[in-house]
């Protein structure tokens, strides 16, 4: 019997047996919109983790952040009980050549701002020095950034995020506006390039940079940091760098031997490990998970094919009889198998996007790309299909036509 002539048979088949079919194509499905889904997610998240930090850290930064333990990216604010200060940092790069530069930050969230009518609440506000912009690597649409004078006099100037542009001054330009943060006037003189969200969901536009002195003396009332970012002259001596760092910090808090650091160190290679620790979760362990769906869903289409062949032994004993083969036979079976699981991966493709997109935009993630999945959907179903079909097809096969008419 020709291939084209199998073919027609089995899809006849296949719709004649409308709930069976049904079954087999639902593992199927399941399986591969998860694969579909935890693939695309990933991939979008993967893109927007390694911009992020390559944004914070880059491969010369040391990240010195006030407590121990915390994990990095996290939102951070005032901690009641920091003992990270400015002076510990330039202590810090007095001390140890082959630190470029530096820059201090204190955090602020939650704070309304008002411009005449117009409000924006939970706005992050960030104290930064003058050299926010080297350090950070932000750039500004427009306007300009505030210099050591601002700093010095601890002046009412602010650069605000895109979003806060956006909120506060949607008909006019923003730079020389006025700008209440909580109750303390400011005077806008830039706009922030956009970032966007973070992995967190947070709006990395909906921010206002101000010089930190003003931040401490104005807005918070403090003589802490909550992070350091030091640029280092040569990357590979980050190791080095970050226990001399640890040392003289531990030497400056009076921190005795057994006793846990009260600041974080974060360098290049820590944040490596933590990309390679984030990767295996998304592009091993979760689509592990979604294989087994699949794994599950070929079991149950083998036992129903299984099944099919004890429901139509007198129809492959009448084929055997006309002169139906046993490769005929095997080959019919391994077909409406495959077909089956063929078609629910489509299905499973098709869900699994419309469930990335829905995540992503609850994520803020962009770039959503399902051809790698795609395939990679197709594969795994039409090889599941493939192997779930191979024991019907041989028992099919093997069977004895004088018996199976009888």
């Amino acid at each position: 019997m020709s291939t084209g002539r199998l073919i027609q048979h089995s899809i006849r088949t296949m719709t004649r047996y409308k709930m069976r079919t049904g079954f087999i194509m639902l593992g199927s499905v399941i399986g591969v919109t998860a694969l579909t889904l935890v693939v695309s997610v990933g991939q979008a998240f993967e893109g927007k983790l390694i911009t992020m930090f390559s944004r914070m850290f880059g491969d010369s930064a040391i990240l010195i952040r006030d407590g121990g333990g915390r994990m990095m990216g996290g939102p951070h604010g005032l901690a009641t009980a920091t003992r990270l200060k400015v002076a510990d940092i330039d202590a810090v790069t007095k001390e140890i050549p082959g630190i470029q530069t530096w820059d201090p930050q204190q955090n602020l969230p939650g704070v309304d701002l008002k411009h005449g009518a117009a409000t924006d609440s939970a706005a992050s506000i960030v104290g930064d020095s003058e050299k926010f912009a080297q350090v950070w690597e932000r750039g500004l649409t427009e306007g300009e950034y505030f210099d050591t004078t601002a700093i010095r006099e601890s002046a009412r100037v602010a650069v605000i995020g895109e979003t806060v542009a956006k909120e506060l001054y949607p008909d006019q330009d923003p730079i020389g506006g006025d700008l209440e943060i909580g109750s303390v006037p400011f005077r806008v003189i830039g706009v922030l390039e956009p970032w966007g969200t973070n992995p967190h969901g947070m709006d990395q536009d909906n921010e206002v940079v101000v010089p930190i002195t003003t931040l401490m003396r104005r807005l918070t009332n403090v003589d802490t940091i909550s992070t350091a970012k030091l640029i280092m002259s040569d990357p590979s001596q980050s190791s080095r760098l970050s226990e001399e760092i640890r040392r003289i910090l531990r030497e400056r808090h009076a921190l005795a031997a057994g006793q846990p650091d009260d600041f974080t160190i974060l360098t290049p290679v820590d944040v490596q490990k933590e990309i390679a620790a984030i990767k295996r979760v998304l592009f091993l362990y979760l689509p592990l998970v979604a294989s087994i769906f699949l794994l599950v869903g070929g079991i149950v289409a083998a036992n129903l094919m299984l099944a099919s062949v004890n429901e139509r032994v007198s129809e492959i004993g009448l084929r055997r009889a006309i002169g139906a083969r046993p490769g005929d036979i095997r080959l019919q079976f391994l077909i409406e198998t495959a077909a089956t699981t063929l078609v629910g991966g489509f299905a499973g493709i098709g869900l699994g996007y419309l469930g990335a997109r829905i995540g992503a935009s609850k994520m803020h993630l962009e770039n959503i790309l399902v051809w790698n999945a795609a395939f990679l959907g197709i594969a795994a179903s039409m090889v599941t299909g493939l192997l779930a079909g191979v024991v019907p097809a041989l028992r099919a096969a093997r069977l004895n036509p004088a018996d199976a008419l009888r």
